[in-house]
């Protein structure tokens, strides 16, 4: 697989691993925040190769400090499919990320003939609104795709999504008791690492599977 190095890219993992796994953040957090670091060393724990970017908005908020919103979304899916390109093409690559940077990569998932798609807290729709559904294109979804989600996630509970249509190409797996970062409450006796730790296991696990 031909991969272009990148300054703005962070990446972990061997660089003879198998498989790629590249992975946008979500709306409010950079690449290198709590989350994603935690998750990009536990799969690369496992031997993957993962690689994080940021959109342009969040580059330009790390470079000047200001919070700006979101780019708009053609700015975002052509960003995600330059990212792919860069890493050498889908057929080399699983796509994914935390919440919205999962969500575009589903968008552009079967354009680029991703091998496969991980979104890590899918915002099924926006909290509080329910009616307001970001599911259309995950109907005829054709890439291989394990949505990791927590049960009390208020962007797409367990509830919530037993009643969508979604392709049979998509794997869901719940995270007892999680919120949109994976949390449970304290009195469940569950803790965020040890939801973290799950999901990264399932992922692993999800990717190794992916036909070569």
């Amino acid at each position: 697989m031909a991969q272009v190095a990148r300054t703005d890219y962070l990446v972990d993992g061997p660089e003879g691993a198998a498989g790629t796994v590249a992975l946008a953040h979500g709306a409010g957090a950079p690449m290198d925040s709590p989350f994603m670091n935690r998750v990009a060393a536990g799969l690369a724990s496992r031997g993957f190769r993962v690689v994080r970017f940021e959109f342009p908005y969040m580059a330009k908020r790390r470079e000047g400090g200001k919070r700006g919103a979101p780019d708009r979304p053609a700015i975002l899916l052509e960003h995600w499919k330059e990212v792919v390109a860069s890493l050498g093409g889908g057929r080399s690559v699983v796509v994914g990320g935390k919440s919205m940077g999962g969500r575009i990569a589903s968008m552009i998932a079967d354009e680029v003939g991703a091998r496969g798609l991980v979104c890590l807290g899918y915002p099924f729709h926006p909290p509080g609104d329910s009616s307001r559904l970001r599911t259309a294109h995950l109907e005829n979804l054709a890439t291989p795709a394990l949505i990791l989600q927590g049960t009390r996630d208020a962007f797409g509970n367990r509830q919530d999504v037993a009643s969508y249509r979604l392709s049979g190409s998509i794997r869901i797996h719940w995270l007892e008791g999680g919120d949109h970062s994976f949390k449970p409450p304290a009195r469940s006796g569950g803790t965020e690492k040890e939801n973290v730790d799950e999901a990264i296991a399932a992922a692993a696990e999800f990717v190794a599977g992916l036909p070569r």
